[in-house]
């Protein structure tokens, strides 16, 4: 099981009230809702393995470079020749810290690297593994992961995790029209104004499918667009022309990566705690109360 940890943060920050605090006052809502999650999911999936992947850069230069306007909107702070700093509500940023301490102290392995997101991390485990996979996200890039043959799957949270959209192949071609090998060129030519990804004019979802379902992959759409006897319609042939510089960085820039380098980790789930010390610390600092209590019974024995 492989966790897209921001996404899942994020969400138990909006979703878990900010009374809910640390016996100081400061909220914790963020962290107890994640051990929550994870609590969740442990005892109903029961994974093997999991890892809490990390975004060690949630805006990667080499992104950037290509696309100047990835994730633009989402920057509060430029850091000339280091990781720009996101907009993150301000009782929240204090908390991830925590999540952190909290992880280790209880053994979950995380895992990040530098100049990569969280996606590339997981793109790379998930390539990595000789059996079945589950992936957390709330992010539909990582759809592009999936694959039946290789059982890769997504969990795709609804409001909470108990309550998952399994994403299969079959799943994306019945929602999209798509396969999940066609989904990072879909997600292209759709764009995605989330991720300051602008997409090719006048595509949405329904002629993005079309154009892969009638040639293939994007490549061969660009090839019927400059191919005057091909059936694209005069104006969409002008829209992929007139966004030709677009589409030949944005594949690099939407492909989840798979050869991050990482290093060997034991993504085995503890049966205990790794550092019981640090933990306790750590609760009565925090107050985790019945959230942490009910992952480490859901740990396995």
């Amino acid at each position: 099981m492989l966790l897209d940890t921001a996404s899942l943060y994020f969400r138990a920050y909006f979703g878990v009230p900010e009374t809910v605090r640390a016996p100081d006052g400061t909220p914790v809502n963020a962290v107890r809702g994640l051990l929550d999650f994870i609590a969740r999911l442990v005892q109903d999936r029961r994974p093997d393995a999991l890892a809490a992947c990390m975004d060690e850069d949630w805006r990667p230069q080499w992104r950037v470079d290509l696309i100047p306007s990835y994730k633009a909107h989402r920057v509060a702070e430029e850091v000339p020749g280091g990781a720009d700093v996101e907009e993150v509500p301000d009782t929240l940023t204090p908390q991830v810290p925590v999540i952190e301490q909290v992880l280790d102290a209880i053994g979950i392995a995380r895992l990040g690297a530098p100049g990569y997101e969280a996606d590339d991390v997981i793109g790379t485990l998930a390539a990595r593994a000789t059996g079945p996979v589950d992936i957390v996200t709330g992010d539909r890039d990582l759809f592009q992961l999936v694959d039946d043959d290789r059982q890769v799957r997504v969990l795709f949270p609804r409001k909470g995790v108990g309550d998952c959209d399994l994403v299969t192949d079959r799943a994306l071609r019945e929602r999209y029209g798509v396969t999940a090998a066609q989904y990072a060129d879909f997600a292209v030519l759709r764009g995605d104004p989330s991720d300051g990804l602008p997409g090719v004019k006048g595509i949405g979802e329904k002629s993005a499918a079309q154009l892969l379902a009638e040639h293939g992959d994007l490549a061969a759409v660009r090839r019927a667009a400059a191919d005057p006897a091909s059936r694209i319609t005069p104006a969409r042939r002008r829209n992929l022309a007139a966004a030709a510089g677009y589409l030949e960085v944005a594949p690099t820039v939407v492909r989840v990566a798979a050869d991050v380098p990482l290093p060997d980790t034991d993504l085995r789930l503890p049966a205990a705690p790794r550092d019981p010390e640090a933990l306790r610390a750590l609760d009565g600092r925090w107050g985790l109360g019945g959230s942490l209590t009910r992952l480490l019974a859901a740990l396995p024995r």
